[in-house]
């Protein structure tokens, strides 16, 4: 059997399992999907979504790319965003970033990694501007685990900078943008307190409506 053909086995199995424990759980996915959460995360594949949080397939819609960035030219997380925002209706954006991300470490050692350097860009310009505050640090494993926060509560700042959000603010959609670092460590989650849940907290300079 090929590596390919025991990913197919894998499948049936949890497909069996899956329907044993709920007969009705396909027909009933099939049928709709109304997940509160949209998850913007790495692409590293230490880092599922669903199993982290717990939640079936349905009760999430996620979104990965290196380093779980949010680029205002980036069409690509952008309309997933607002299929997210305003088809799904869901409640809570959650930027999660994770320690021990090769991203984040390879924009902190500013190597010649080829394209994706330019991707990574964003991540040196939070570096530079908080370049004190990382050299305050005791180490660089320290200031790489610093980075991906400092990252991450970035993107969470792009998300409501972006007009999908703030045209959801502005029409009354509840709608809540957090930052969360996972731990390969010891699997656990945590919250940066950086969350963003209306207009009034978004910088007069990147406001495209009035309060």
């Amino acid at each position: 059997m090929s590596r390919l053909e025991k990913l197919f086995e894998k499948n049936r199995l949890w497909a069996q399992e899956v329907k044993a424990e709920d007969p009705s759980f396909f027909e009933k996915l099939a049928a709709q999907q109304s997940p509160e959460y949209l998850w913007i995360g790495c692409s590293d594949s230490r880092v599922p979504a669903n199993q982290i949080v717990g939640l079936a397939p349905g009760e999430i819609f996620v979104h990965r790319n290196v380093a779980n960035m949010v680029l205002h030219t980036d069409f690509n997380c952008l309309s997933v965003l607002q299929y997210a925002v305003d088809l799904l209706q869901v409640k809570h954006i959650i930027v999660v970033g994770h320690y021990g991300c090769g991203g984040v470490q390879a924009a902190f050692d500013t190597s010649n990694n080829g394209m994706i350097d330019n991707w990574l860009r964003n991540i040196n310009d939070v570096q530079h501007r908080c370049r004190d505050e990382l050299a305050a640090l005791g180490d660089d494993h320290a200031r790489v685990d610093r980075l991906v926060e400092l990252n991450v509560q970035e993107q969470v700042w792009h998300v409501s900078h972006t007009t999908i959000a703030q045209q959801a603010w502005a029409r009354g959609q509840p709608l809540a943008v957090h930052g969360w670092v996972y731990s390969l460590r010891d699997g656990l989650l945590n919250d940066l307190d950086c969350t963003v849940d209306s207009l009034a907290q978004v910088a007069e300079a990147y406001r495209v409506f009035t309060l």
